[in-house]
């Protein structure tokens, strides 16, 4: 996730490199939130985007662009989400970070990913790699779609979506939250890979609207 103040701040994430996962979505939000103090917008890919959701909604920050946002499921949908990413968590911390990041980059939302250039690719695994596996299952459990409070509510002109125009689930999340949405072409779920220099563009065009 990036924080845009005048020269912008790279934060990472719980879990991810930025420390250990606290024991809920609300204090790991804290905990960002005063990483990113005086930011004027916040920018976050998937779970970084669903963290700079919760920023703006909580007031930590005034805007942020949203890329490849899942902003809240209702109610009725967490039991599922919840042992959905049990399942994940219970596959790191039994079989390890090699085989998660083997399942989780073999999940068709990633299919376009094949197209991206191998040494981007090689480097987003050796990170991946580097992960705690006990932190990688804490951050599915505590930071997941089923733990978040649900912002579609509070979806506004304050935020910018973009996503992958062949990423048609989330092309479809972000069409119905009442928020500009920029479509990024010949891209899939994670631009960052896939489409960095649209993606660059797209955000400065966000940044200056």
């Amino acid at each position: 996730m990036w924080g845009a103040e005048s020269d912008g701040v790279c934060v990472a994430l719980p879990g991810h490199g930025g420390g250990p996962v606290e024991a809920t979505w609300e204090a790991n939000l804290a905990a960002i939130a005063r990483a990113v103090v005086g930011c004027e917008v916040v920018i976050g890919y998937s779970l970084g985007a669903r963290i700079a959701a919760g920023l703006v909604v909580g007031g930590h920050v005034p805007r942020a662009v949203l890329i490849s946002a899942n902003p809240g499921i209702d109610d009725a949908e967490r039991p599922a989400r919840r042992a959905h990413d049990a399942a994940w968590a219970h596959l790191v911390r039994t079989r390890g970070v090699a085989a998660f990041v083997d399942a989780w980059e073999a999940q068709p939302l990633f299919a376009s990913q094949a197209a991206a250039p191998e040494q981007a690719r090689e480097a987003r695994r050796a990170r991946r790699l580097a992960h705690d596996p006990e932190q990688l299952a804490r951050s599915l459990e505590v930071m997941g779609l089923a733990e978040m409070p649900d912002y579609r509510g509070a979806i506004d002109d304050r935020f910018h979506l973009i996503a992958g125009a062949d990423d048609l689930k989330y092309v479809a999340i972000a069409r119905a939250l009442p928020a500009p949405l920029e479509v990024i072409e010949r891209c899939g779920h994670d631009p960052t890979l896939e489409q960095p220099a649209a993606l660059a563009a797209a955000i400065r065009r966000a940044l200056g609207r």
